[in-house]
């Protein structure tokens, strides 16, 4: 019987690992191959013909895609939609708009204008709420001011937009839905006020 030297079972362990290596490697190139099939078909089965649609247009994508219709938005109802503004201190707060109708589940978007009035640099923050109170869980808010505290020079005046949709499970009987917001000076975060306003 004879016995393999260190040096030929340490070639053969290498052998075998290179094997391996040479497997996966193989493994990979295939599967990242097969990626291509494998996302268009989930694309054709879930409806999302993004890849298609680029092949049809020449490999051109511009990114205009024309609009689908979206199947989420309850068109067989409306929810009326008001907006109130209440500032706790002496600045300018609105919406666009004071009311509008829409569709559980379409999207919508409202423009708010703020500006500060005083002669000092200041911190805020507006705070949400909803009546009736069951309806605020299903008023989703994709974008909003409500979400960061700004900091806003003497004068300075921004528009903010609050973009949200209502979810179409909103029980039948709410109808009207207040959205109001509180901006309300933030504490410990804004300057003081200037020497000569202060002795006013």
């Amino acid at each position: 019987m004879s016995l393999r030297t260190p040096a030929a079972l340490l070639s053969a362990d290498n052998r075998r690992m290179l094997a391996k290596l040479v497997v996966v490697a193989l493994a990979m190139f295939g599967f990242g191959y097969a990626l291509v099939p494998m996302y268009r078909a989930i694309c054709d089965a879930l409806g999302i013909n993004v890849l298609t649609l680029s092949e049809q247009r020449g490999g051109n994508w511009s990114g205009a895609a024309p609009s689908a219709a979206n199947t989420q938005v309850d068109a067989t109802r409306s929810i009326t939609v008001e907006f109130d503004t209440n500032a706790r201190g002496p600045w300018y707060f609105k919406p666009a708009v004071r009311s509008l109708q829409v569709h559980p589940g379409e999207l919508t978007t409202v423009m708010y204008e703020f500006r500060n009035v005083q002669n000092r640099t200041m911190a805020a923050q507006a705070i949400p709420s909803y009546a009736p109170g069951q309806a605020g869980p299903y008023f989703h808010k994709l974008q909003c001011f409500c979400f960061n505290e700004y900091t806003l020079a003497p004068g300075e005046g921004r528009q903010w937009p609050v973009v949200f949709f209502i979810d179409p499970k909103l029980p039948r009987s709410v109808t009207t839905i207040t959205l109001s917001y509180t901006f309300f000076e933030v504490g410990g975060k804004t300057p003081a006020a200037p020497a000569a306003a202060a002795a006013t």
